[in-house]
């Protein structure tokens, strides 16, 4: 059974009062007052209150006045005046000014007040749309902004580079100067690289629908290896997976893939150089409807007070990060699609632990 709509009603007539709610209570949930104090108790006790009548003839202001000192602090509630048929010329341009959904002759009868409950309930559930909508527009343009700053720095950079190694080695004869530019340049391009990946799962992400299909664990952890084998055998970086089923599991694979493979590229990438034991874990989980993935590194660990920033777009500890800024917040993007929870443990210097929970589908 659907809430009632929230319905205030102002009148300083205490037989109107008494009236209203009795007509009115059982198919909405009615306030009254008397005062436009006791009105404005009520709109701060309920900020979801949608429908606000008032009378334009109280005794300390006028209704269109109490109107216009409520319309700031609460816009979303729809204002609709009751007035005398002497008062309507009066109020006419007064209710253009100040907002106001529609007056309601008085007497009102009780299908002119219906009425005006039910199109301003449709106004305000436009409205509130319209705001949502509003709001997801406004965070649509601060990443376009984010993005466009990203471009220019992500990809102008690392072609930078391979411009200026082209120039420096189109200038050289010695093969082993030559060789270090290619070097640079192909760290240039795996950069670029990395950057066009992280494009790629964040428009999947914001673009595709899910394609629920049951998991094999076994053959994802075998891609991962896979994926990852150039770090453990050219850094002697030791990965360590494990996986524990007990029952079947169902989710999206590509929302997985994305998630595990940008843990992993950070557990990878941000190693303790000077550690004379490189590790990188993987534990799999799944039983009781929930699957837990557990990501773990001894690597440089993230300092605590970024901790809450770094699933944020384009976020970046220092200028001299290595990542893309997409990474996380994809990860972020995923599991929102898939209903999961992270949890991030992490130290300075000593490591970091990414916790995943994500449901059965």
């Amino acid at each position: 059974m659907s809430e009632k709509i929230k319905v205030l009603y102002i009148d300083d007539e205490p037989n109107n009062l008494i009236s209203f709610k009795a007509s009115f209570r059982l198919d909405y949930q009615i306030y009254t007052a008397d005062n436009t104090q006791d009105a404005l108790k009520h709109l701060e006790s309920h900020p979801d209150m949608r429908i606000i009548f008032c009378d334009q003839r109280m005794p300390d202001k006028t209704g269109v006045e109490f109107f216009e000192d409520v319309r700031a602090k609460y816009p979303l509630p729809i204002r609709i005046l009751l007035t005398g048929y002497t008062d309507i010329e009066s109020v006419i341009d007064a209710i253009n000014k100040s907002h106001i959904y529609r007056y309601v002759k008085k007497p009102w009868i009780n299908e002119d007040i219906v009425s005006a409950i039910d199109e301003g309930n449709k106004f305000y559930l436009a409205n509130s749309m319209l705001s949502v909508k509003n709001d997801i527009l406004q965070k649509a343009y601060n990443e376009l902004d984010k993005f466009a700053y990203s471009v220019s720095h992500d990809i102008r950079g690392p072609l930078s580079g391979i411009a200026g190694a082209i120039t420096l080695a189109s200038e050289m004869n010695d093969i082993g100067e030559i060789k270090d530019m290619l070097r640079l340049m192909g760290k240039s391009v795996k950069k670029l690289d990395e950057f066009i990946m992280s494009m790629h799962d964040y428009y999947s992400l914001k673009r595709g629908e899910l394609h629920i299909a049951d998991i094999n664990f076994d053959n994802l952890i075998t891609d991962l290896k896979e994926i990852y084998k150039i770090y453990t055998t050219t850094r002697n970086i030791h990965f360590e997976t494990s996986v524990h089923q007990t029952e079947p599991f169902r989710s999206d694979e590509l929302s997985l893939k994305i998630i595990l493979n940008n843990l992993l590229s950070n557990a990878f990438k941000y190693q303790k150089r000077d550690n004379s034991y490189h590790m990188v874990k993987l534990s799999i989980d799944v039983q009781n409807g929930m699957a837990t993935f557990v990501v773990e590194d001894n690597g440089v660990g993230i300092p605590e007070k970024h901790i809450g920033e770094i699933f944020n777009l384009f976020f970046r500890a220092s200028a001299l990060d290595a990542g893309t800024g997409f990474g996380l917040y994809n990860v972020k993007d995923a599991l929102l699609k898939l209903n999961g929870q992270v949890h991030v443990d992490s130290t300075l210097g000593i490591g970091s632990t990414f916790t995943i929970k994500i449901p059965n589908k």
